[in-house]
């Protein structure tokens, strides 16, 4: 890793940070002239109405959503849907407005299993989609500032910052996001644009679409190569910018039970986690998820065949990489969910980013499988694992010199090139105590055969314990004790221990 340069460090700070206030603001003034033509006549004919003109003005409206989220004297907050939230939801965790009074759209399909609050999500995940049939009845604090809530277009995100404490001195890798040992850091300032197409209804196309706006450490976590990459790919800049999400939904009901196209940058379809931070049990990161691919550029299509089946079908070009690289080839993607009628048990299958496996940035062929299961009212579970492979990777002090940004493999001696495969497994177990609070325990499993995705080759595990509280919808705290452990050979602290134990927290403020 380069050493700091913290005058650098701050320069792109401050570049990055005022390139996202001229977006915030240039957004709210669209917002505030448009919304006119946005208002009644976008809205679904059961959505919740606005309230009658607010006179005051921005900065009031905005303090008033949080006093009232954080001190109404209602008993806890409304359950409800993330959509679309293993591909992050296009909309942060959910903050009911304070001051709907309407009832909300009926949901079309099976009733949602979880609690959302304090849950990422009420449904069991699955990505490349908005949840088809899920009403977005969510209001968040800074469209209601800007217009009242009144436009399905909404502009929200949060920040985040961490705190960790690590028994390794030079790195925590590669656990993540907390990469970077004993430090305050912002880990995440996200933006979000964004509209849902309205999958309740059954008469005609809808769309909508999702931009992300990213800076902060984990900009290295979704950074694909073409998409403004050259800060961690070239530099390793510990701060930087990525649009993490770019896409276009189209939403076409006449097709089996609905029909949701995706086109764009989307984050990769399977599993249980998702690099944008609300959409996690846990602060950190599991082993299984710090390593594989993070976004696609493609199309996919999501069909609810019934309420109990969904297929998915789609095109990218690889993983982590833009269609105009060297590196981008045509790649399939195909995955299958079931839920049970009870809603107690979901299956999710997918091979994901599917080519010949030749070797090129980060171009693992994976097959993932999760299963989700409701053990009561209060407790639930999650289990994902994967296998993936690379072939033709370069060996390590070979003469091939491999992709810049990526790593070579342990091969055998005298080989130049060899398959490197990776086997992962994680379980996720989480109870409930109220709307505000519940408790999370993670168990997971590495391993990294040839060292590819890691940069060392050995058997991984680690072990979780993290509590999550909420003050009203808009603000959580993650803190999180955890134990790693590199097996077969010293990983951790740049490769000076076996094990590692951190201790962090961090803070998510939704706006």
């Amino acid at each position: 890793m380069r050493p700091r340069n913290h005058s650098r460090r701050g320069q792109y700070f401050w570049q990055y940070f005022l390139l996202l206030a001229v977006w915030v603001v240039f957004l709210s003034c669209a917002f505030s002239a448009g919304q006119q033509a946005d208002r009644e006549t976008d809205l679904p004919a059961d959505a919740p109405k606005a309230s009658a003109a607010d006179s005051r003005n921005f900065f009031a409206r905005w303090a008033e959503f949080y006093r009232k989220d954080w001190w109404a004297t209602t008993a806890s907050p409304p359950a409800v849907s993330a959509p679309d939230a293993s591909s992050p939801p296009p909309s942060s965790p959910p903050a009911s407005s304070p001051t709907a009074s309407s009832p909300s759209p009926a949901r079309r399909g099976l009733p949602s299993p979880l609690d959302s609050p304090p849950f990422p999500n009420s449904d069991w995940s699955y990505g490349g989609s908005p949840v088809i049939g899920e009403p977005d009845t969510n209001s968040y604090p800074l469209m209601t500032a800007i217009n009242q809530a009144r436009s399905r277009t909404k502009l929200d995100g949060w920040i985040d910052p961490s705190l960790n404490f690590s028994t390794s001195a030079h790195s925590n890798a590669p656990e993540a996001n907390d990469v970077y040992a004993n430090r305050f850091e912002l880990n995440q300032f996200v933006l979000y644009a964004e509209r849902l197409p309205d999958s309740v209804q059954r008469d005609h196309i809808d769309w909508g679409f999702h931009l992300t706006a990213l800076y902060g450490t984990d900009y290295r976590f979704t950074t694909g190569k073409g998409y403004l990459s050259g800060a961690w790919v070239n530099d390793h800049r510990e701060y930087g910018f990525d649009p993490t999400l770019e896409y276009v939904d189209v939403y076409i009901p006449q097709v089996a039970q609905g029909m949701n196209v995706r086109v764009g940058r989307f984050i990769s379809v399977p599993g249980i986690e998702a690099q944008l931070a609300p959409n996690n049990y846990i602060f950190s990161h599991s082993l299984l998820y710090a390593i594989d691919p993070f976004t696609d550029t493609g199309l996919i299509a999501t069909v609810k065949l019934n309420e109990q089946w969904l297929m998915q079908l789609g095109i990218t070009g690889g993983h982590d990489v833009a269609l105009w690289t060297p590196d981008a080839k045509p790649s399939g993607t195909a995955c299958l969910s079931y839920t049970t009628e009870s809603v107690n048990d979901n299956f999710y299958t997918c091979a994901n980013g599917i080519n010949n496996g030749k070797y090129a940035y980060n171009n693992v062929q994976q097959y993932d499988a999760t299963w989700y299961h409701k053990f009561s009212k209060t407790w639930h579970m999650a289990t994902e694992t994967w296998y993936m492979y690379e072939r033709d990777v370069p060996a390590l002090g070979g003469t091939i010199q491999p992709e810049t940004g990526a790593n070579a493999a342990y091969c055998l001696p005298g080989e130049q090139r060899c398959t490197a495969p990776e086997y992962a497994v994680v379980n996720f177990l989480q109870k409930e105590f109220s709307a505000h609070d519940f408790l999370s325990l993670r168990g997971d499993y590495l391993d990294d055969k040839k060292g590819q995705r890691t940069g060392y080759a050995t058997r991984y595990s680690e072990n979780t314990i993290m509590w999550c509280h909420w003050i009203g919808t808009t603000v959580q705290m993650r803190p999180e004790l955890r134990f790693d452990r590199a097996w077969d050979r010293k990983a951790y602290d740049n490769g000076r221990e076996h094990n590692q134990v951190t201790v962090a927290s961090d803070l998510i403020f939704h706006f």
